[in-house]
């Protein structure tokens, strides 16, 4: 068993490597190796959910459900180490099945594109680190393989090498790089604290500990750092810029799997940190409120489609965050949001997936995400259509469908623990937002699969083509969207047995009650959002966010162009603010260190006259010098008569000397220079690391 955990996280890492090697001889090999390789990681993490799960579900009532690890000790200094149990089994599984599905579809949709070759190997590559971070068992292995999938993903990002791309790359990758410093900081004061930062001795040890406030401190720190990936505000501000710049493969693994890692690291702080913890309960509830609510009300006003998606990926991240801060609040009796945050966790992974491809798939035939321009590509589209309302149906909470079960479960947690106008502003909030899904996928639908394009000839365009996507992708859309429409038609038989197998990573002891899904007072809830949702859309969206004009209504974004955080707080305080303060506290700094110099030499240590100052360059240039001269007079005196040497070595070799100083001084103060001498420290330390420790 150590050798298939060491296979699932280190293969995708091998086949990445091998893949590009043949990449560049032949795509087409490389091309199914890749595919083979998600396929063979899928088969692998099946394999050991088969033998593992009769032992998982035994204990699947305790809260310590690990049936196997994985140590490599001496690397890094602390080792790596890993572990199955039944959370990290299902979001293998999730994890692999998702890549499996992206693969394929990749094939057709970069069929056109440059750098295919580099992104296989990187697709690969964040997979084999994605894997490493959910089968983690120590927060240390969790940071190393989170950096990693941080570093390898933004690739992805950055993949189509154009100007929006590039900048939300920068900004991806400086969230991600900012918040892995801030997450590293938090378990180094973790483990100065508690002498342990593996993840099932870490609730033990939090129980001895006197000091409080480091671990809240630390705590605060880890939380940045997986908050940062969820896309949880106010560190969300990657999220709506990088999935609609992304292929659209990238894009379903970035919304699905890759903010789930975010989300994973939430769980483990809460369960085992903080677990039942009411003030840190509260804190992850305030921001998932804010997350939920932004996130969706962004989605209303975008006109953009995978922005739309991506918005409403930073929406549902705050749904689950709600479900975690309910576990907080609700203490022993907390089954309800424990079964809803794994199940909408799974929920919104497969959901991405069905709706980013087949967002992907519209953009391959429209070269478009705004709406008023792909509106009514799928009028005459039955497939897609079908496909991408099950994926709609599902996110947008309506029963029969994933979403609902979910959802009713985390509605059902805020109305256990009641409480008084403070909770009853939640739960509005979580059914009005719940309302904004609805209007927002209703947008999206109706636009690109009812309404007919403002331009007959595009119109006609659209309805005449009938090879819009080949067979392997028709194939992907079917199967993604068959699983997610099979997940939710059996609620009690797939997804609470899946609720009860992952329930071991937040420490809980039992399997809760049953809940009837379908009786009045749990529909209740879906009903009042979906009301709301029709009225946003009706009032709000058709009347205030679209125009007239002489070729028909059009959609408009009348979304706050000033509002934007990115623009509006981080760019200014990153960029301007805080290197013109800290360059006016270095010049303070550096005038009064001169002004102290400066009366010193005047005072007690008084500048006297050198008795034999030299006029130019060093006493060795002088002494060299003087030498040359001799011989140079010599030589004259006696066979260069007819051509004597006129040159004065002593002012040559001090001229020399001081272009020398100041080339080395322009080589000390160059960008260049300081990387070589970055690089050069990295490899030491490395070596070090590796090798020495």
């Amino acid at each position: 068993m150590e050798f298939l955990i060491g296979m699932l996280v280190f293969f995708p890492f091998l086949g990445g490597l091998v893949c590009s090697v043949t990449g560049k001889r032949n795509e087409k090999v490389r091309d199914c190796l890749a595919a083979a390789v998600t396929v063979l990681e899928l088969a692998l993490i099946l394999a050991a959910f088969v033998c593992n799960r009769e032992a998982i579900w035994q204990q699947s009532d305790i809260w310590n459900s690990a049936v196997a690890s994985l140590c490599l000790k001496d690397i890094c200094g602390m080792g790596l180490n890993f572990q199955l149990d039944g959370f990290r089994l299902i979001y293998g599984i999730v994890a692999a099945f998702m890549w499996t599905m992206a693969c394929l579809m990749a094939k057709e949709y970069l069929k056109h594109h440059e750098n295919r070759n580099r992104f296989y190997l990187f697709l690969l590559l964040t997979l084999g680190a994605t894997m490493g971070v959910f089968l983690s068992a120590d927060l240390f292995t969790t940071f190393i393989f989170f950096e990693i999938m941080s570093f390898t993903s933004y690739v992805w990002v950055v993949q189509e090498e154009n100007q929006p791309s590039i900048r939300a790359a920068g900004t991806y990758l400086a969230v991600a790089v900012i918040g892995g410093l801030v997450m590293l900081m938090g378990i180094f004061m973790l483990y100065h604290e508690l002498g342990t930062v593996v993840i099932d001795q870490l609730h033990e040890a939090v129980q001895h500990c006197e000091n409080k406030a480091v671990i809240y401190a630390s705590g605060a720190c880890m939380l940045v750092g997986f908050g940062a990936k969820a896309g949880a505000f106010p560190l969300h501000i990657w999220l709506p810029k990088a999935h609609p710049v992304a292929p659209a493969p990238a894009s379903a693994l970035l919304s699905g799997i890759l903010t789930k890692t975010g989300i994973y690291g939430m769980l483990l702080l809460s369960a085992n940190l903080f677990f039942h913890d009411v003030v840190w309960g509260a804190l992850i509830l305030a921001l998932g409120v804010a997350t939920m609510l932004g996130g969706a009300l962004l989605a209303v006003f975008s006109i953009d489609l995978k922005r739309t998606l991506a918005c409403s990926s930073m929406s549902q991240i705050g749904f689950i965050m709600v479900g975690i801060g309910m576990q907080g609040l609700l203490g022993e009796e907390n089954a309800l949001a424990v079964h809803g945050t794994l199940l909408h966790m799974m929920n919104h992974s497969m959901i991405k997936l069905v709706l980013f491809l087949a967002a992907g798939v519209v953009f391959m035939n429209t070269h478009a995400l705004d709406l008023n321009e792909i509106r009514g590509f799928g009028r005459k589209k039955p497939f897609l259509k079908g496909v991408f309302l099950i994926g709609a149906l599902a996110i947008g909470g309506i029963p029969f469908f994933g979403g609902y079960v979910s959802k009713t479960l985390l509605h059902e947690s805020i109305v256990e623990f009641g409480g008084g106008w403070i909770m009853k502003a939640v739960e509005y909030s979580f059914l009005f937002s719940g309302g904004l899904t609805v209007a927002y996928m209703t947008k999206l639908f109706i636009a690109v699969f009812i309404e007919s394009n403002t331009s007959a000839k595009v119109q006609k365009k659209y309805d005449s083509q009938k090879k819009y996507i080949n067979s392997q992708s028709a194939f992907v859309l079917a199967v993604s969207a068959g699983v997610l429409l099979i997940w939710g038609l059996f609620p009690e038989n797939l997804m609470d047995k899946a609720a009860q197998f992952g329930q071991g990573i937040m420490r809980l002891g039992h399997f809760g009650e049953r809940v009837a899904y379908f009786e009045l007072k749990n529909l209740s809830g879906a009903a009042i959002s979906i009301g709301i949702g029709a009225v946003v859309y009706l009032f709000f969206i058709r009347k205030v966010l679209m125009e007239k004009t002489a070729g028909g209504d059009r959609y408009v974004n009348r979304w706050f162009s000033w509002l934007d955080v990115e623009n509006l707080i981080y760019r200014p305080l990153l960029l301007k603010l805080l290197p013109l303060l800290g360059g006016l506290v270095c010049r303070v700094l550096d005038s009064f260190l001169d002004g102290v110099i400066v009366f010193l030499r005047k005072s007690i240590y008084r500048d006297s006259p050198l008795p034999h100052e030299l006029t130019e360059g060093t006493l060795f240039t002088l002494s060299v010098g003087v030498v040359l001269n001799r011989f140079r007079d010599v030589a004259n005196s006696t066979w260069r008569r007819k051509r004597p040497i006129e040159r004065d070595y002593v002012h040559y070799l001090a001229v020399r000397h001081a272009e020398s100083r100041q080339n080395s001084v322009v080589i000390r103060r160059s960008m260049s220079f300081a990387l070589l001498l970055t690089c050069i420290g990295l490899m030491l330390t490395l070596f070090y690391l590796i090798i020495l420790w």
